[in-house]
């Protein structure tokens, strides 16, 4: 292994450029940075940003047709020279660790025998195995379970124990906590973070959410549209940002100790690196946009000790405040003895096998109108709960009464009053990509949902619907792959409002968007649930957003409500500590 001079990067990137080889096409162009042992970098930017080809692009992971040049040093190896190099390193000196570890792990194989793949040969014993599961908080038995027996939080113990098994002096994390909920998300940063710095490892954070960013990195960078736009220390990026669309980015990250009276978003979305040639690439989303902004590409120059920014207004972005948003005013809570929409009574539900029930005599209500909020952990019960009450799943016991009808298996009513509740209450998903027909059209999907709803579903009613989700007409001619993660939840919930429901439901809705397209999806709806008298019952691991979306929360855990109230006094004052560690496990600067 190369030795390095003191203070020499362990990983060292100039100039990285991508482009597609059939059209000469740009994708990425100057990103450039440099981490040394013991210090952590943050890559953040919305979705199309660029963020996850810099990653494929420094592991020689990118796709056929495209290539990347420009300079990689990894551990003073120059492995852009040196492809072959950059083979022999991985695992070893760079490891990378993923979203999802489901998708890299094979479901068949004991994870014990995946982490001694990793291992020298020299090394591949039970208790070599033992300790690197100890060194990620899992316990020696876990090494005889699969993949598919573990929670999504020790499946990323173990992707991460994977991607140390080598003893890499570089760790690159892809979106590592996406898709965990708060307390899992604390527990693995908190790992990752300890790990880290135990080992003097250089680490690379690649993500969308600001709050993990600046909890976890020393120093951010801050890509849009393929170029790099801001850079610098983590506190100074967050407390003063010399770029416009990092200000934007801030903006719409939804604060947790306030409702606010409109969430800001960023308009629009991230346009193609070679759409916006000679010119600011964020200018046409800019409220500070000027003509000198359009008539040449910014470069990336000094704005303040260690500073960087693409912006030609970067010095009087530094000396002026960002505008302080609007707090919302109380909301008016439904009378509690007044008549509900939704009332759930005693509901239980146990899955064969299992140790607890999933839902253990769960009371719920929903009045006419209001926004209520569950959260918790994953395996609280949160969606088997929403799951009962559409009925994709039968309760064991309890009663649900949805506008009048009362029933505990939905299937078991009679087929009018059946038609009546699904009419009346509908779902949205986590993923519209899995719940949307990859093979029709937009058009065609929303024809279908209006038709179930007793309407023509013709071309003027899907064009209506699709402008009440804030998309163009046009739309009804593509295919959900062809869309943003943003426009496809817009198309999921036209689909779910176009018999106009009196309640909707919304499963981790936006969990896995970018802050902005988050910020968008919330407004809307707001603005719908408004428009159409429409109940909302929000499932969400994110205090924050249930804070600016509804007017009453229940807390779950293990299959039991621990709190209830008004969203305010909850967050504020909770009473239950569950949910005061719920709170405690939010990332902070």
């Amino acid at each position: 292994m190369t030795d390095l001079a003191k203070g020499q990067p362990l990983i060292e990137v100039s100039g990285l450029r991508v482009s597609r080889t059939s059209d000469e096409r740009t994708l990425l162009s100057d990103v450039s940075f440099a981490v040394e042992a013991g210090r952590s970098l943050a890559i953040v930017g919305e979705s199309g940003s660029g963020k996850s080809l810099t990653v494929r692009a420094l592991f020689g992971l990118l796709p056929s047709g495209l290539e990347a040049s420009g300079e990689v040093d990894l551990a003073g190896v120059r492995v852009s020279e040196r492809p072959k190099e950059l083979r022999r390193l991985r695992g070893s000196t760079v490891s990378l660790l993923l979203q999802d570890p489901f998708t890299l792990l094979n479901p068949l194989r004991p994870v014990g025998r995946q982490i001694a793949d990793g291992l020298p040969r020299a090394k591949r014993t039970r208790e070599e195995i033992t300790r690197r599961l100890a060194e990620v908080g899992l316990s020696a038995d876990v090494a005889e379970r699969r993949p598919y027996e573990l929670s999504g939080g020790m499946r990323q113990r173990v992707g991460l124990a994977c991607a140390l098994a080598g003893d890499p002096r570089v760790l690159v994390a892809d979106e590592p906590t996406t898709a965990l909920d708060v307390t899992t998300q604390a527990e693995v940063l908190d790992l990752i973070r300890r790990v880290q710095k135990e080992r003097g490892m250089a680490f690379v954070l690649i993500t969308h959410d600001l709050r993990v960013a600046f909890s976890m990195c020393d120093e951010v960078l801050v890509l849009y549209a393929g170029r790099t736009v801001e850079k610098g220390p983590a506190d100074a990026v967050r407390g003063n940002s010399r770029h416009p669309y990092t200000r934007a980015l801030l903006a719409a990250e939804p604060p947790l100790d306030r409702r606010l009276a409109v969430l800001p978003s960023v308009p629009g979305s991230v346009p193609a690196h070679d759409a916006v040639v000679g010119r600011c690439g964020f200018a046409d989303r800019c409220a500070l946009a000027a003509d000198a902004c359009r008539t040449g590409t910014p470069e990336l120059r000094p704005a303040g000790p260690e500073r960087w920014s693409a912006c030609v207004k970067a010095d009087a972005i530094a000396v002026t405040a960002a505008p302080e948003p609007a707090v919302a005013p109380a909301p008016v809570l439904a009378d509690p003895a007044g008549p509900a929409l939704l009332d759930v009574r005693g509901l239980t539900r146990t899955f064969r096998g299992a140790k607890r029930p999933a839902l253990g005599g769960i009371d719920l209500r929903v009045a006419p109108g209001e926004a209520v909020g569950i959260v918790g952990e994953s395996g609280s019960g949160k969606t088997t709960l929403a799951r009962c009450v559409v009925g994709l799943e039968r309760p064991d016991g309890g009663t649900i009464t949805f506008d009048g009808t009362s029933y505990t298996d939905l299937r078991a009513l009679g087929k009018a009053d059946r038609a009546r509740v699904l009419r009346g209450v509908q779902m949205v998903f986590q993923d519209p990509y899995s719940s949307l027909n990859p093979v029709r059209s937009v058009g065609a999907v929303l024809a279908e949902a209006l038709r179930a709803a007793g309407r023509d579903g013709g071309k003027a009613e899907v064009a209506a619907l699709l402008d009440l989700v804030g998309l163009s007409a046009t739309v009804a001619a593509r295919p959900p792959a062809g869309m943003s993660g943003g426009e496809r939840q817009r198309v999921a919930i036209a689909r779910a409002v176009a018999g106009r429901p009196r309640l909707l439901i919304c499963d981790e809705s936006v969990s896995a968007l970018d802050v902005s397209v988050q910020a968008q999806i919330l407004t809307l709806l707001a603005d719908l649930r408004a428009a159409l008298s429409m109940s909302l019952l929000f499932i969400t691991h994110d205090l924050a957003v249930v804070r600016q979306i509804t007017d009453r929360v229940y807390v779950m855990s293990d299959g039991v409500l621990r709190e209830e109230g008004p969203t305010e006094r909850v967050l504020d004052s909770p009473a239950d500590p569950y949910t005061r560690r719920l709170l405690a496990s939010l990332p902070r600067p």
